[in-house]
């Protein structure tokens, strides 16, 4: 004769069932449907994970916002893994930086996808004041840049706060705009432009 079900296993059970679904899960459901090339629709997302629309829209806002945090939990991996691996000290650390980071961009498939399906939106969601996106990559450049100033390995005539604006606008002109145009990015002519605005202050 099979025995019965444990304690456990209805414990268990009783867990799984009862589990709810947090504002974690639906973002990681839309960033696979991104990388899918499925396009966000919150309310289909709503039914996916058995959820109301309008709580799917308290969770993430809108649209915009949930694919800028998506944008975002991307941007800020590659960026930490260049962190981790660039070479060298100062402007050349952070040209390093700037280039893997446009090396791996470059070759995204799902963010080259996004930017050709409908070039408008896309730059809204990534440029814009629709969302915090330009101003996370923003901040993330600062305190890059402060932390080579702070060990005095980069003494720029900028302030930090400028350059790091500075070399998010040419990352979106050079990466974005050129993906969009057709055009494969001149990822080292941005690079030229960076080490200029990153040279030392006159020591006259």
């Amino acid at each position: 004769m099979a025995q019965g079900p444990t304690r456990l296993s209805l414990a268990l059970a009783d867990e799984a069932s009862q589990r709810r679904v947090t504002p974690v899960d639906v973002f990681k459901l839309a960033r696979q449907w991104w990388l899918d090339g499925r396009r966000l629709n919150l309310g289909a997302l709503a039914d996916e994970v058995g959820v109301s629309r309008a709580t799917i829209f308290r969770w993430v806002g809108n649209r915009d916002l949930l694919l800028a945090e998506i944008l975002w939990s991307m941007y800020s991996q590659v960026l930490n893994a260049a962190i981790k691996e660039a070479e060298g000290t100062g402007a050349e650390y952070v040209v390093d930086v700037y280039r893997r980071i446009g090396e791996v961009i470059v070759g995204f498939e799902p963010l080259r996808r996004f930017l050709l399906q409908d070039p408008q939106y896309a730059l809204r969601v990534l440029t814009s004041d629709a969302t915090d996106h330009h101003d996370r990559l923003v901040a993330a450049w600062k305190g890059l840049l402060d932390e080579q100033v702070e060990r005095g390995d980069l003494d720029p005539q900028l302030e930090t706060d400028e350059l790091a604006e500075l070399i998010v606008r040419i990352n979106e002109g050079c990466l974005y705009s050129d993906l969009i145009a057709g055009r494969e990015p001149a990822i080292e002519r941005a690079c030229k432009a960076l080490r200029l605005l990153l040279a030392s202050r006159c020591p006259c």
